[in-house]
C-alpha cells in the first residue's frame, strides 16, 4: 500500500472518509504509528498499529480529534494492532474522552492488546472507556487466563503501594526504638514484628501507635507491656569478658 497522509473529509451523504495515516519514516526505519478510519453508523471506527509514545501523540491526538468531530455519537478503537503504549499515549486517549464527553459523544474500546490493557490496569483508567458494542477480547479459556493475570497485577500493585505509603513510618519506629533502647536495626525489626504479633495488630499500626507515643499519645498498658517484652526478648546482653 502507498504511503499516504489523508484526513477525514467529509462527503454530502456519505458521512466520514476512511483515512489512513501513516508516520513520518526515514529511509532506514519502518513506520511507527498507523491509523485508519471508518465511518460506522453514527460512530467512527479508528483502527491503530504500532507504538503510541512520545513521538506519535500528536498524530494520534490530531487524527482522534477529526475522528470525533466527524461523529455523531462517538469514536469506537480497536487498539489490537498496538505493540507499546507509554502514558503520552494514555494521557493523548484521556484527553480525547474528554472533549468527547463536552461535546455530548463517547470513546469506546472495541478491543485492546496486552500493552494497552495493562497500562490501562495499572493506571486504574480501564473503566473509563466503555466497550463498543460488548465485544468480547477473548475466547473463554483466554479471557479466563487473563482474568487470573490482571487478579494478580491489582494486587502486586496495591502491595506495592501500601509499602510505598507504610514503609517510612515503620523506618522511624525503628529508628525510636534504636535510640531508645539501644538496639540494632535487626533487633528494632523483630520488636516491631513481635508486639505485631502478639497483639494481632497491623505492623504499620504498631509502628504509628509507638511514633503518636513520642509526640505525647502514651500507649495502652496492655501495649506498652507487650513492648517491654519484645525488647527484652530481642536485646542483645553485653558480653561477658572471658578470662584465662
Amino acid at each position: 500500500m502507498s504511503e499516504r497522509a489523508l484526513s477525514p473529509q467529509l462527503r454530502s451523504g456519505d458521512g466520514v472518509v476512511p483515512a489512513l495515516r501513516d508516520a513520518p519514516e526515514s529511509e532506514d526505519s519502518e513506520p511507527t504509528l498507523r491509523i485508519e478510519t471508518y465511518p460506522a453508523d453514527d460512530r467512527v471506527l479508528v483502527v491503530i498499529s504500532g507504538d503510541l509514545d512520545i513521538d506519535t501523540e500528536q498524530m494520534l491526538q490530531r487524527t482522534l480529534r477529526e475522528a470525533v468531530a466527524h461523529s455523531v455519537s462517538g469514536v469506537d478503537l480497536d487498539l489490537t494492532g498496538v505493540e507499546f503504549c507509554d502514558c503520552s499515549g494514555l494521557n493523548v486517549l484521556l484527553c480525547i474522552r474528554r472533549r468527547a464527553l463536552e461535546d455530548g459523544k463517547s470513546v469506546a474500546l472495541r478491543a485492546a492488546g496486552a500493552p494497552v490493557m495493562r497500562l490501562l490496569d495499572l493506571t486504574h483508567t480501564r473503566s473509563l472507556f466503555a466497550w463498543a458494542n460488548g465485544t468480547a477480547l477473548h475466547d473463554d479459556a483466554e479471557h479466563d487466563e487473563y482474568d487470573n493475570a490482571d487478579q494478580d497485577l491489582r494486587v502486586e500493585l496495591l502491595q506495592l503501594r501500601r509499602a510505598m505509603q507504610t514503609r517510612p513510618v515503620i523506618d522511624l519506629a525503628r529508628g525510636v526504638l534504636m535510640a531508645t533502647f539501644a538496639l540494632s536495626a535487626e533487633d528494632a525489626w523483630s520488636v516491631l514484628v513481635t508486639v505485631s504479633q502478639r497483639s494481632n495488630t497491623k505492623l504499620h499500626h504498631v509502628a504509628q501507635d509507638l511514633l503518636n507515643s513520642v509526640n505525647g499519645d502514651p500507649l495502652p498498658e496492655p501495649q506498652q507491656q507487650r513492648l517491654a517484652a519484645a525488647v527484652a526478648d530481642h536485646s542483645t546482653p553485653p558480653r561477658t569478658p572471658v578470662h584465662g
